[in-house]
């Protein structure tokens, strides 16, 4: 799927159920297949941490199709006493960690499925 935020287009795979979601990036890479992984979610406050990925993530928390919570940079946890990263919204996108400030995301930017 794509997804498109400030004319920057995101290769992105769909996470729907409830293991998938626990799995998250955990133990994995982004590649020439996906650019970001796109949380589909009840519309409620989320909680997410980065128990065993490898590597930096920003989080981006959207409602509407409207971004309105970035956690920016979110480093690696391979212990169980990891930080966690909440917002409300329907939806939850992570990427690179850096790609928001490269891309001048911020909150408040809309969200275009392409």
């Amino acid at each position: 799927m794509e997804l498109i935020i400030n004319n920057n287009l995101f290769n992105v795979k769909c996470v729907i159920t409830d293991k998938d979601t626990q799995n998250g990036m955990m133990n994995k890479k982004f590649n020439d297949d996906f650019d970001g992984m796109l949380f589909l979610m009840k519309d409620k406050p989320h909680s997410f941490w980065m128990k065993n990925c490898i590597i930096p993530l920003d989080i981006i928390i959207i409602k509407a199709n409207t971004i309105n919570k970035i956690h920016h940079n979110c480093k690696p946890c391979l212990t169980n006493e990891c930080d966690r990263y909440q917002g409300n919204g329907d939806m939850i996108l992570e990427v690179l960690g850096g790609t928001c400030n490269k891309y001048d995301i911020v909150e408040g930017d809309r969200i275009y499925f392409n």
